[in-house]
């Protein structure tokens, strides 16, 4: 699968994309190598974050919110306007979308709130695998073959956006507004999976469409997602 992965890629970069695939992988080079140090300090909050969560420690629904929020303004700024711009013009829309979603969810910030679920059920095993994968993703990238400097590593968009629908998923009474665009990302950065042969991304395009089943079930039984 890898392999057919990698020659689609091949095929589809020239005719759908207006970068190739070592273009591509030369926006993480440059990026990991100006914010290293700034990436592995944004991991470790991360991480501890998600540890709290687990250990049962009291962590507010504001307090997680300011981080997501965080987390998408850095991906906007560091890696689509900073660099990712210089080899694509969407990158700019896409840095758009970013900030966006960073002011939504610091503006609702007080309103949602992120009870980790302890029952058991389907959404508690989806929610912390997505968030365990999202903090491996850079070890996981660079299992499937890249090299240091030029892989995937923290703080990019896609490790951020499945973080971030991890954590949707644990929690209660959030505004649809805040869903659309991790919705949307799921299936435009998911894309790089066929189209740049980024394995990793499977597993966005798996959880945006478990966000997308569970903002429905949410819709129509009523029960808030």
């Amino acid at each position: 699968m890898g392999r057919g992965l990698e020659r689609l890629a091949e095929d589809q970069e020239v005719v759908s994309l207006p970068f190739t695939r070592d273009q591509f992988f030369d926006v993480f080079a440059a990026y990991n190598e100006h914010f290293g140090p700034a990436v592995v300090v944004l991991w470790l909050a991360t991480a501890c974050g998600f540890a709290a969560l687990l250990l049962g420690w009291t962590v507010s629904g504001r307090v997680i919110s300011l981080g997501l929020a965080a987390h998408w303004a850095w991906a906007g700024i560091a890696y689509h306007l900073v660099f990712f711009s210089k080899i694509n013009r969407a990158a700019w829309l896409f840095s758009g979308l970013f900030l966006t979603e960073a002011i939504l969810l610091g503006w609702y910030s007080r309103r949602v709130r992120f009870p980790f679920p302890r029952d058991r059920s389907l959404r508690h095993w989806v929610s912390q695998f997505l968030i365990l994968y999202a903090l491996a993703y850079p070890l996981l990238a660079l299992v499937e073959g890249n090299n240091l400097p030029r892989s995937p590593t923290f703080g990019v968009p896609c490790p951020t956006a499945i973080l971030t629908i991890g954590l949707l998923l644990t929690a209660e009474s959030v505004p649809l507004a805040i869903t659309i665009i991790p919705l949307l990302w799921a299936f435009i950065g998911g894309s790089a999976a066929f189209l740049l042969g980024v394995r990793t991304d499977l597993a966005l395009l798996a959880a945006g469409v478990g966000l997308l089943t569970d903002v429905i079930i949410s819709r129509t039984s009523g029960r808030a997602l």
